[in-house]
């Protein structure tokens, strides 16, 4: 096939423009790029040939770096497995496919630019930091053609046919850049070379030739003792390992030893991938077989609650050709899981207790994951909700449980809680925490999504012995005895007759959205609210479930509405004399607690029209 020509995206043009003009400090990376790609690409050839016996086996494989020097040019071979024509152009004509619109905007920001390489998948594109031209030449594995990619850079790339290559890989060929800066590292040096792959490559589990000689040590990380570690070399591994250009939180080291030996290295990143919780295949932890690798994202060495654990598992008991399939039902898999997971949370419970600030971090990346295992794993759910934190109308930090407990008034009937949307500050003025912080109780604040569905299961799914969780949203959820509900419900009836005309009219214009008008006297300053029935859900668990692609049938509410507070009061006498006023001005009440849950009202520009009346009506004729 003749020359072909593509362009890139417009924002992939203005990245590599970003890319040429230096806006990256830390140039060195691109060659450790280069060689992880290249390692990669060796790990899925293995992969490929030991599920397809007809495939030849790379009998030597190897990473390899040649300079020339006449050319001013840098490769980087490998005999892995290669790629088709169109995985060129879907993996080297696309960058950032998710994410490069995220990633200008990060980089313009960021006082650190260079960490960013890689964080959105566009590892490779470093090259144009030292290169003024990149030619790709590769052959698949189990294909007789082989292709050329070629890029200066400018916005296109061209891809074509190209002499045979003797074996399938790729070799990546940089025309480097003149160094016209003084001090800049030469990158044809041989010791500038052997530097940068002693620093960030030297953990490769496959050999990295230079004039025929390996240049890296080929030891497995997590095999060597933590005396004979240091923190640089953990962080590069785990930078190698997910691509993520900023330091992990913490690391755990792993060295189990009895009826089952394992070893294994993992981490918890410090922030969460842009795409984490987009991507369901995002993060999990890589499986080794006596430091043969096995398979990336291996979901069944931890559970999907905790997928933010990045690292590796190496087994000596498990034998090498086991399959995906195989992994699932295996006892020696199992007694990996269960012997990581209590790693996990030993390392989280002592970030919990030593440093309550680098712990608030990780929930504040991780945690609305985490707290999905209350719903997902019974046998663990005790020291789940004992690592939880969450914001409460105490103060403005995190509390556990454990600490909320220990405030309760003596009287208190159990956990009062209230989920809504991730605005934490909307959260705090929610005119239902009324009844309950005035009289001194505090409130759990839930901002993720999975607290809506846990708060809604909370009887089936939390331990027997726990107390209860009560969901402040409901209008059967009180703050007073029964003396005191008697009391109050004798002032209600004296008061039903002034205020029953208001009642019919909103019942009788949102007869399809409320189930009842109740009166309160428990508000203590906003002039009404919207709660959940008895029987129903959410605003915000319906909008949750609909957005999954549930159809769920309309959900009618209880409006509360304050005896006390004047503009109810007057709006009551209104009732009775001004049907029509009344119910404009009851709507626009109506639409505020709508607002009030995250939520817009159904008719936006004829709520703003209403209190465009309110306000002229307010103010008066000039």
């Amino acid at each position: 096939m003749s020359e072909e020509k593509f362009y890139y995206q417009t924002e992939a043009a203005e990245l590599l423009h970003m890319m040429i003009s230096s806006v990256y400090s830390n140039k060195d990376i691109f060659l450790r790029e280069l060689i992880s790609n290249a390692s990669d690409a060796l790990d899925k050839r293995r992969i490929e040939c030991l599920k397809d016996s007809e495939l030849a086996e790379n009998e030597n494989p190897e990473i390899r770096i040649e300079i020339d020097s006449d050319a001013k040019a840098l490769s980087v071979s490998d005999n892995g497995i290669g790629m088709t024509r169109d995985e060129i152009i879907q993996y080297l004509g696309t960058i950032a496919k998710s994410g490069t619109k995220e990633f200008l905007r990060a980089a313009k920001d960021s006082d650190t630019q260079q960490e960013l390489i890689g964080q959105f998948g566009v590892g490779f594109y470093s090259v144009f930091m030292v290169a003024e031209k990149v030619e790709v030449v590769t052959r698949r594995l189990g294909g007789s053609e082989t292709f050329k990619f070629t890029s200066d850079g400018g916005g296109s790339f061209t891809v074509e046919d190209a002499p045979q290559r003797s074996e399938c890989g790729t070799t990546v060929t940089l025309f480097m850049r003149g160094n016209s800066d003084e001090g800049a590292k030469d990158y044809l040096s041989e010791w500038t070379l052997r530097d940068i792959v002693g620093k960030y490559s030297d953990f490769i589990s496959w050999p990295i030739y230079f004039k025929d000689k390996i240049i890296n040590s080929r030891k497995a990380i997590w095999q060597r003792p933590e005396s004979e570690v240091t923190d640089e070399e953990y962080t590069e591994f785990y930078k190698h390992l997910t691509h993520d250009y900023r330091e992990p939180l913490t690391r755990i080291k792993i060295n189990a030893e009895g009826t089952t030996n394992f070893k294994g290295l993992l981490f918890i990143p410090s922030e969460a991938p842009f795409d984490f919780f987009m991507n369901p295949d995002s993060g999990g932890i890589s499986l080794y077989i006596n430091r043969v690798f096995i398979m990336n994202d291996c979901k069944d060495l931890i559970p999907q609650y905790m997928k933010f654990v990045r690292g590796v598992i190496d087994s000596e008991d498990l034998p090498l050709n086991i399959s995906r399939e195989i992994l699932q039902d295996d006892p020696i898999i199992r007694i990996i899981r269960r012997s990581t997971q209590r790693k996990v949370f030993g390392e989280l419970r002592k970030m919990l207790e030593d440093d309550r600030e680098k712990y608030a971090k990780f929930w504040t990346a991780f945690g609305r994951m985490f707290k999905e295992g209350i719903a997902q794993d019974q046998e663990n759910v005790k020291t789940i909700l004992g690592l939880a934190i969450y914001r409460t109308t105490h103060d403005d930090g995190w509390t556990t449980l454990a600490e909320y407990e220990s405030r309760m008034k003596p009287d208190q009937k159990g956990i009062y809680c209230l989920a809504g949307n991730d605005n934490i500050s909307a959260l705090r003025a929610s005119p239902k925490l009324e009844p309950f912080t005035s009289r001194g109780y505090e409130v759990l604040l839930m901002t993720d999504p999975v607290d809506e569905f846990i708060l809604s299961q909370a009887s089936f799914i939390l331990p027997e012995d726990a107390k209860d969780w009560l969901n402040v949203a409901r209008d059967d959820v009180i703050p007073y005895s029964d003396d005191e509900k008697k009391a109050n419900d004798e002032k209600l009836s004296e008061l039903e007759a002034e205020f029953e005309p208001l009642r019919k009219l909103a019942l009788e214009i949102f007869q399809d959205k409320l189930e009842s008008v109740k009166l309160s006297l428990t508000l203590t300053d906003s002039p009404a609210c919207l709660r959940d029935g008895p029987g129903g859900i959410s605003l915000q668990m319906e909008r949750l479930m609909r957005s999954a692609g549930r159809v769920v049938p309309p959900q009618k509410r209880v409006l509360e509405i304050s005896a006390n507070h004047p503009a109810v009061r007057k709006l009551a006498v209104l009732a009775g004399t001004d049907r029509d006023k009344a119910g404009d001005i009851l709507r626009v009440l109506y639409d505020q607690s709508v607002l009030l849950e995250g939520e817009m009202p159904d008719d936006p520009a004829g709520f703003v029209k209403r209190v465009d009346g309110l306000m002229t009506l307010a103010l008066g004729d000039e």
